[in-house]
């Protein structure tokens, strides 16, 4: 006589792919600060090329500025997988919508509305793409920057940052800024916050490529470094008036 042993499904097996599932729970490697600014002809767009684990600049080649589609140009702060997986969700958009064949691309407030919708989708599963969103673009002629955050708050402005530079180089930005830029003063504004940033933030480092998207297109810079001056007195002793208990 032979006996079968029938096994029962008692939820074990769902218990377990759900404990396997894994959440980005907390960022690893990471990038700092994006700067943008609307300039006369479009978006200009600044980030340097460093990925902190922890705090340890352990990777000094990475790029965080990408176009997307026709019109739009993509930076991101943040962890850098996760950045991964957004540039994939953007790769199925864009395809999707090129297979309609209409003779319409989406424009940059689609893709900044679209990448709104997403994070705060995220968010809301309490499992958030740990990054923060830059999105520039042009299309009719017609300038466009906004930014989203990893829980999905969005706004438009003429410059935005993220990161240390949202403390930084904004200021620097309201005093400096004007909708008349032409591209070498606009380069000149986005490099000035840049080395502010490179003094003051222990993540960035000096190699940055600077990105602009006109009608024409998206142009990304070769990878550069700004000239900088380490004399100043502060920095001889910069621990001086703050003594502490350690």
């Amino acid at each position: 006589l032979v006996q079968f042993t029938i096994p029962i499904d008692n939820g074990d097996a769902l218990k377990n792919a759900e404990a396997d599932s894994q959440r980005t729970l907390y960022p690893y490697v990471t990038g700092t600060s994006i700067v943008a600014i609307k300039y006369k002809d479009g978006v200009l767009m600044a980030s340097d090329m460093g990925g902190s684990y922890g705090s340890t600049l352990r990777y000094k080649n990475i790029e965080r500025v990408k176009a997307i589609g026709k019109h739009s140009l993509l930076g991101a702060s943040g962890e850098i997988s996760d950045f991964q997986e957004i540039l994939r969700y953007l790769d199925e958009l864009v395809l999707n919508d090129n297979m309609w064949d209409d003779g319409n691309s989406l424009g940059p407030k689609e893709v900044h509305n679209y990448l709104t919708r997403v994070m705060y989708n995220r968010r809301n599963k309490f499992n958030p793409l740990w990054n923060t969103l830059v999105l520039g673009g042009v299309k009719n002629g017609e300038s466009y920057l906004g930014m989203v955050s990893m829980i999905g708050v969005s706004f438009e402005d003429n410059h935005v940052a993220t990161g240390f530079g949202n403390h930084l180089a904004r200021p620097i930005l309201r005093d400096e800024w004007r909708a008349d830029l032409s591209f070498e003063d606009g380069v000149k504004l986005l490099e000035k916050c840049m080395r502010v940033l490179l003094y003051r933030d222990r993540s960035a480092i000096n190699k940055l490529q600077i990105a602009k998207i006109t009608e024409e297109g998206v142009t990304v810079s070769q990878p550069y470094s700004l000239k900088t001056f380490w004399e100043f007195q502060a920095f001889h002793n910069p621990t001086a008036g703050a003594q502490g208990s350690w």
